[in-house]
């Protein structure tokens, strides 16, 4: 346990919206966890209207001994915002971000340290992320739509992020340093219920940009409940949906928005073909996924335009 004054290794920040019944297993998860006393833990509640801030109370009552934990209401609504309110009052120089609906395996902690102190090169790591299904896996889901699920297994060797691949938010960690370069957008990112992401990309386009070392640890290795509501084909393709405007959002200019344009239309002349040659129920939901995702891109482009017009 941390006496006060002292600076843990590592600030876990947990952010969380109206999902008190399944963060209550992740604040439990972490009581085994080696090392668990060189860390602080900061719950950051996004204005839940569940039962959170009571769960939160109970468990810190009862376990609040075992860690050095603090609740933090954060009033303004967005994953970005609610990160940015845990790393601004983050004491460590190493931030962990896990998922509310996340189990850390035992030497999650351990690793993240270890990782940091022995390569002074790494501003960033992200791990293994495997799913906890609530329901059965369907058959559609195949090997593309493992990523916009967050299940990620690059294989059991530390090694860099391969290109157009990051750590996910479920499971990623960062030194503090990182943050000097930017915050989270807040106009990306979750907001409620809304599908919005592209975050965690800008973010680690940002670092990359600098030049730094982003690193995959096979033993950095959390499980992830993926809920039966989102095991449908009119979640995923919501989903496609929503990442074609966040990626319309990340694009600003007009030498950027001629870039996005030419990619989507060599985008959709691929998604043309392939769908010729798509047989499987997966790679059929795939291409209409796909299409999904061109028009969310569109979409948004042509609103900002029209907006710009008007303005």
């Amino acid at each position: 346990m941390l006496v006060y004054g002292d600076v843990p290794k590592i600030s876990i920040i947990i952010c969380t919206y109206n999902r008190a019944a399944l963060l209550l297993k992740t604040l439990q998860s972490l009581l085994p966890l080696e090392n668990l006393d060189q860390a602080e833990v900061i719950l950051v509640d996004n204005s839940s209207k569940d039962d959170t801030a009571a769960v939160v109370k109970r468990f810190m009552d009862t376990e609040g001994t075992d860690m050095d934990i603090r609740y933090i209401l954060e009033p303004v609504q967005g994953l970005s915002a609610a990160r940015n309110t845990g790393i601004l009052a983050s004491k460590s120089p190493l931030i962990a971000f896990l998922d509310d609906d996340a189990i850390p395996c035992r030497n999650w902690i351990t690793t993240i340290v270890d990782t940091f102190d022995q390569k002074p090169e790494v501003m960033a790591m992200g791990g293994k992320i495997a799913p906890i299904f609530e329901s059965k896996r369907p058959d559609w889901l195949i090997k593309p739509f493992e990523l916009p699920y967050t299940i990620v297994d690059l294989g059991n060797r530390i090694k860099e992020y391969p290109k157009r691949l990051h750590p996910c938010g479920a499971n990623m960690a960062m030194r503090k340093v990182a943050f000097d370069i930017s915050l989270f957008p807040l106009e990306l990112g979750r907001k409620g219920d809304s599908l919005l992401s592209g975050e965690e990309t800008w973010l680690f386009n940002q670092i990359e940009s600098q030049g730094h070392s982003i690193l995959y640890h096979p033993q950095m290795a959390v499980d992830h409940f993926v809920p039966a509501n989102r095991l449908t084909e009119d979640w995923i393709m919501k989903r496609y949906y929503s990442q074609g405007i966040s990626n319309a959002m990340k694009s600003a200019g007009v030498k950027d928005n001629l870039l996005l344009l030419g990619k989507t239309a060599a985008k959709i002349i691929y998604v043309m073909a392939d769908s010729i040659l798509s047989r499987s129920q997966g790679r059929k939901l795939l291409n209409k996924c796909r299409l999904e995702s061109i028009r969310g891109t569109l979409h948004m482009i042509w609103n900002r335009k029209r907006e710009s017009a008007a303005g």
